[in-house]
């Protein structure tokens, strides 16, 4: 595993994903940038790094994903906009009807969409490429809606982090809500698994969950009950990969459950988003200043 630089601790590198040029974009949270990269080969040989300023320091750039128009789409939680640059740095964002909303989490949807949290007032919201924004009220209050993927019946799912809870929504805005077994669950991050089912992490009760499309959940604990799972992708063979935030960690586990752990090289490195990269390893996220990258075997 080697760590590469992509800025100081004090800028925060949050959340990473692979780009339709084949780059990694990242973004950093206290600095009010989206850092691209291209990792290059063994050793770092043809390695770039860019950083695109967004304009506003404190403007908060959070989760970002690939839309179906080619560019990057992000949200930018300290200034309550949904962000977009494209693969030559050019930047937009657009504001949105909720004041103070809070977007966290960003997908594209199968409508060519994106779909987004709205941490702060218990609203999912969908923009199109063009910026019109739509959003759609839940029906828990305080629930603190964190991340949100596409699911695999057309529907969008997402955690309802305060209301220990996973969501669905349809593209029509229709609403359900599935209670999760265990209290203070705290879920966050959540993914489309290989397997046709939803897998999210567990923050307050260091587990791993699996729901299935009508509402079947499966809870495996990990190893260490604190180690605060908070991100989680999905890998091609149904493995799904996360991080541990309280741990220092990264793991794995397996459609039947089987867990894999992995420390990170520099301690209290804040491990946040992780990606599959362009090159077939594993990219992780990590607070402290540097995207680490795992070769997955």
């Amino acid at each position: 595993m080697e760590e590469i630089p992509v800025s100081g601790a004090d800028a925060g590198p949050y959340a990473v994903t692979t780009g339709p040029d084949g780059a990694l974009w990242c973004t950093l949270v206290h600095a009010g940038e989206i850092a691209r990269l291209v990792p290059g080969g063994p050793g770092g040989t043809g390695r770039s790094l860019d950083r695109h300023s967004l304009g506003a320091p404190s403007c908060g750039p959070t989760v970002i994903t690939p839309g179906a128009d080619g560019a990057l789409w992000f949200t930018r939680y300290g200034d309550h906009r949904i962000g977009r640059v494209t693969v030559t740095g050019e930047a937009t964002s657009f504001p949105l009807p909720t004041p103070d909303s809070g977007p966290y989490g960003i997908t594209a949807g199968p409508d060519g969409a994106l779909w987004f949290t709205q941490l702060n007032a218990d609203r999912i919201g969908r923009i199109t490429p063009d910026g019109e924004v739509t959003e759609f009220p839940l029906p828990v209050s305080g629930a603190f809606p964190s991340a949100v993927t596409s699911g695999p019946d057309g529907a969008l799912w997402f955690t309802l982090n305060q209301a220990d809870a996973i969501g669905r929504i349809t593209l029509d805005g229709d609403v359900t809500v599935h209670p999760l077994p265990t209290e203070q669950a705290a879920p966050v991050g959540i993914t489309r698994g290989g397997d046709g089912a939803l897998w999210f992490t567990e923050i307050g009760a260091g587990r791993i969950g699996r729901i299935t499309v009508d509402g079947a959940v499966t809870e495996f604990p990990l190893p260490d009950p604190g180690c605060r799972p908070h991100a989680i992708v999905s890998d091609t063979d149904g493995t799904c990969w996360f991080t541990e935030w309280g741990a220092n960690r990264v793991g794995t586990v397996t459609p039947d459950g089987r867990v894999e752990e992995y420390d990170l090289p520099t301690p209290s490195s804040e491990p946040h988003g992780l990606t599959a990269g362009p090159d077939g390893a594993l990219y992780v996220a990590l607070e402290t200043g540097s995207v680490a990258r795992l070769a997955r075997r």
